[in-house]
C-alpha cells in the first residue's frame, strides 16, 4: 500500500492540540458578505482557510467515528451522488464538496468547513426515501455554504485575537489516546450545539436546495417530525447522535411546513432507488445488532459470548471488517492472541484505512514477538490516527533496540494523551530525559522576600519526582553585562507539579522591578528521584 505523508499539527500542551497556521496566513481582515444571506459580517477565515480546516479535519474525524463504510460500496457512491446533486444548486458549488458514509451506529451527521461532510450508517437506515436523505445532507450542506462552522472558529479565536495559533482541548473521553488529530477543531465543530438560529437557517436554505434538485420539500418536514417524536420518547441511541448537535423541535417543524407552503409542490421522493440500494445495508442490520451487542459484552468481560456474537455477524455480512476486529479483540482478551491474528489480517484485507486493525495487530505483534511486523502496523496506524499507545509501543521497542533519541521522540508525542499509555510515556520520557535536557522539565523564577534577598521559585513539570536541581544564577549591571555567577543547589526532593522556594543571600534588591531587569537563571542539572 503507498503511504502518503500527512501535515502534522504542532502540540503545545498535554491534552491540547493546536491546528498550526501563522497568523498572516491564517486570518483574513475586514468585513465580507456572508454567501447565503447576503449579510455584511467580519470574517477572519478566507475560504482557502476553510477548504484547508475542513481538508485537515477530514479524515481524522472519520477515524475517530469508526472509518468509511466499505462493506456496502453502492451506498456510500449513492450518498456522494445525491450530496453533489445537492452540492451543485447550493451558494457555493465551487467548494470542494466531499460526501462519506461512516461506519458508525448511532444515528447522526455532520459538517466541517470547506464541504466535508459526513453521514453515520446509524442514520441512513432509519430514512425512509432518497428526499429526506437529501433534506439531510442538505441541512449539512448549508452549515458548510453559510459558514457556521467557520464562524464557530472565528468567535474562537476572536477572543485570543493577536495569538498566532488555534488550540481546543479534544474532550471526547472515548479517545482520549489520541495524541495528534485536526479534531482539535474538528472534534468542537461536529460536537457542537449550533445556535437556533442557524438551525433554522440550515432548515430553510437545505429545503431550497432540495427542491431546486428535484426532491419533494415536504420530505424534511415529515424527517423533522419523525425527530421531534424519537426526541420526546427518549431514544437512547438518537440522544447520543442528531438530537446532541442537532436538536429538533415543534418550533423546526413549523417553520418548515412555512417554507415549504412558500414553494411549489412536486418533486420526487425517489423511494424505489433509495430502497434498492439502502435495502442491503438495513438488510444486515441485525449483524450490526450483534456488533453493538458485542462490545457490550467485551466491557462486562464476558468475552466468550462477544466471540459468539462476532462469528454470528460475520455469517450474516462476511464483508464488514468491524466484525472480525471484534472477533479478534475478543480472542485477545481471552489469551488467544495467534488465533486472533487471522481475524485482524482478513479485517485489514476488507478495509486497509481504519487505524485500529493496525494498532490492534501492531501490539499483538509485538506481544508475540515480531517486532519488524509490529512496527509496520504501529506506524500506519498512527499515519492514520496516532495514539499515545501505538507510539507507547513504538518507544519501548526503540529502546530495545538501543535507539534513545528515537524512544524519546515517540514517547514525547504519546505524552500529549490523556490516557494511560499517555500518562506511562510522561514518565518515561522523564525518565530518559530529564538529566540531558532538564530545563524542559523545571522551571525558575525570581522573586525578592521580606528583606530584599533573592528567592528561587523552582517548579517540577515532569511527571516524576526530582532532586539535586542545580541553577545558575547570572546578576547583570544596567548595561545588561554578567557581573556576578553564583550556583545554586536545590538537594531537595521536589513532586510533579510542585514548587520549592530557597532563600538565598543574594541582594539586597530595593524592589522586584529590580530583580526582574537584573537577574537571569539557567537551569544546569536535575536528576530523577529514585
Amino acid at each position: 500500500m503507498k503511504r502518503k505523508k500527512r501535515n502534522r499539527m504542532s502540540i503545545r500542551a498535554v491534552g491540547k492540540v493546536v491546528l498550526f497556521a501563522s497568523a498572516a496566513t491564517f486570518f483574513t481582515n475586514g468585513c465580507a458578505t456572508n454567501p447565503i444571506t447576503g449579510r455584511q459580517e467580519i470574517q477572519f477565515l478566507s475560504e482557502s482557510n476553510e477548504i484547508q480546516v475542513g481538508r485537515q479535519n477530514f479524515m481524522p474525524m472519520q477515524q475517530t467515528q469508526g472509518g468509511e463504510l466499505t462493506a456496502f460500496p453502492k451506498v456510500s457512491a449513492y450518498v456522494r451522488q445525491v450530496g453533489q446533486r445537492l452540492a451543485r444548486v447550493s451558494h457555493r458549488p465551487q467548494l470542494p464538496y466531499d460526501f462519506v458514509v461512516l461506519d458508525n451506529g448511532v444515528p447522526n451527521a455532520w459538517a466541517l468547513p470547506g464541504g466535508k461532510v459526513a453521514l453515520n450508517r446509524g442514520l441512513l437506515v432509519e430514512l425512509n426515501n432518497e428526499a429526506e436523505l437529501a433534506a439531510v445532507l442538505g441541512h449539512e450542506i448549508v452549515h458548510a455554504a453559510a459558514r457556521h462552522g467557520a464562524k464557530s472558529i472565528e468567535r474562537g479565536l476572536f477572543t485570543q485575537a493577536g495569538i498566532a495559533t488555534l488550540g481546543l482541548a479534544f474532550n471526547d473521553k472515548d479517545y482520549r489516546d489520541v495524541v495528534m488529530v485536526g479534531s482539535s477543531v474538528g472534534g468542537a465543530l461536529i460536537t457542537q450545539k449550533y445556535s437556533r438560529s442557524a438551525e433554522l437557517e440550515s432548515d430553510r436554505y437545505g429545503i431550497r436546495y432540495m427542491a431546486k434538485a428535484g426532491y419533494d420539500p415536504e420530505a424534511a418536514v415529515e424527517l423533522q417530525r419523525t425527530f421531534v417524536r424519537l426526541a420526546e420518547g427518549n431514544h437512547a441511541n438518537w440522544l447520543a447522535g442528531m438530537f446532541v448537535s442537532h436538536p429538533p423541535s415543534p418550533k423546526r417543524v413549523e417553520a418548515n411546513k412555512r417554507t415549504v407552503a412558500r414553494m411549489e409542490k412536486g418533486g420526487t421522493l425517489g423511494s424505489e432507488e433509495f430502497e434498492r440500494i439502502i435495502g442491503p445495508l438495513r438488510a444486515s442490520q441485525p449483524a450490526y445488532d450483534r456488533l453493538e451487542s458485542g462490545y457490550e459484552a467485551l466491557k462486562k468481560n464476558r468475552n466468550q459470548e462477544a466471540l459468539r456474537l462476532a462469528r454470528e455477524a460475520i455469517e450474516i455480512q462476511p464483508a464488514e471488517a468491524l466484525f472480525y476486529g471484534l472477533a479478534a479483540k475478543a480472542l485477545i482478551a481471552e489469551g488467544n492472541g495467534r488465533e486472533a491474528l487471522p481475524y485482524l489480517d482478513d479485517a485489514i484485507k476488507i478495509n486497509s484505512r481504519y487505524f485500529d486493525f493496525y494498532r490492534t495487530r501492531g501490539l499483538l505483534h509485538r506481544e508475540l514477538g515480531n517486532e519488524s511486523q509490529a512496527r509496520k502496523d504501529l506506524e500506519m496506524a498512527n499515519e492514520l490516527l496516532p495514539t499515545a499507545q501505538a507510539h507507547q509501543a513504538l518507544g519501548l521497542m526503540a529502546l530495545e533496540r538501543g535507539k534513545k533519541q528515537e524512544a524519546i521522540a515517540q514517547f514525547r508525542m504519546a505524552s500529549h494523551a490523556e490516557s494511560p499509555a499517555g500518562r506511562a510515556s510522561r514518565e518515561m520520557l522523564s525518565r530518559l530525559d530529564v538529566p540531558e535536557n532538564p530545563q524542559n522539565y523545571v522551571a525558575v523564577s525570581v522573586h525578592r522576600d521580606d528583606q530584599g534577598y533573592l528567592t528561587i521559585a523552582t517548579t517540577n513539570l515532569s511527571a516524576l519526582p526530582i532532586e539535586e536541581v542545580q541553577i545558575l544564577i547570572h546578576i547583570q549591571n544596567d548595561q545588561g553585562k554578567t557581573v556576578t555567577r553564583q550556583s545554586l543547589r536545590i538537594p531537595d526532593r521536589i513532586q510533579p507539579g510542585t514548587t520549592k522556594y530557597s532563600s538565598t543571600r543574594i541582594g539586597v534588591f530595593p524592589n522586584h522591578a529590580t530583580i526582574r531587569k537584573s537577574v537571569r537563571l539557567r537551569v544546569l542539572s536535575a536528576r530523577v528521584g529514585g
